[in-house]
């Protein structure tokens, strides 16, 4: 029974992530191709069925909307939409909340999500990992007193639920390792140890 354990949780570890990535690529696919009519399906343009025909039609849709939007024409016409949707009371907070997210996130000279570090959390004494999402803003800033930074405390193994705190840059420790394998350290439960820097590992 030992033996079948060891071989059989082996085997798990190689076939889980090959499972959950598929799961997840046929999930984006899906939800890709769903966004395209029926009318520009393979079936309806020429009759034989091509599979992923229609999550090619968003990406070239995507890119070229990434390509209209980065000339001077398509920048105007971006403001102009996003002005009119300004105006709508419901839409306005849900597009703006969306937008700021996505700017944060994926923009290139964005900076969140650019650096691990170490907190003490739930309590002194207990450390974690957290990632650096920027500075508090607004009233926040005001109230709180000294250098402060905003982190985001991922939970264990699922990371995209997680809290979000604003503490003190004194009380941070910043780790010499990239966000990916501070990503994978905390989804692993800490079984998946990031090897040293290599100052630290002569």
């Amino acid at each position: 029974m030992r033996a079948f354990k060891k071989y059989f949780v082996t085997g798990l570890l190689i076939w889980a992530p090959l499972v959950v990535t598929a799961w997840v690529l046929i999930m984006l696919v899906t939800t890709l191709e769903n966004l395209i009519p029926e009318s520009l399906s393979a079936n309806a343009l020429f009759g034989i069925p091509i599979p992923g025909l229609r999550m090619l039609i968003v990406l070239a849709v995507v890119v070229l909307t990434g390509l209209f939007a980065a000339n001077f024409l398509g920048r105007s016409v971006v403001e102009q939409w996003e002005r009119l949707l300004g105006r709508i009371p419901l839409i306005r907070s849900i597009y703006k909340s969306v937008k700021q997210v996505g700017d944060s996130l994926l923009a290139p000279n964005g900076q969140a999500f650019r650096q691990a570090v170490l907190v003490q959390y739930p309590r002194l004494g207990v450390w974690t990992i957290a990632l650096i999402t920027g500075t508090p803003g607004g009233d926040a800033a005001n109230q709180l007193p000294g250098d402060m930074v905003s982190v985001y405390v991922p939970t264990t193994p699922n990371p995209t639920s997680g809290f979000f705190l604003m503490m003190s840059r004194a009380e941070i420790k910043p780790l010499n390792m990239t966000v990916d394998t501070a990503l994978k350290y905390i989804v692993s439960m800490g079984v998946v140890v990031p090897p040293l820097p290599p100052q630290e590992s002569r």
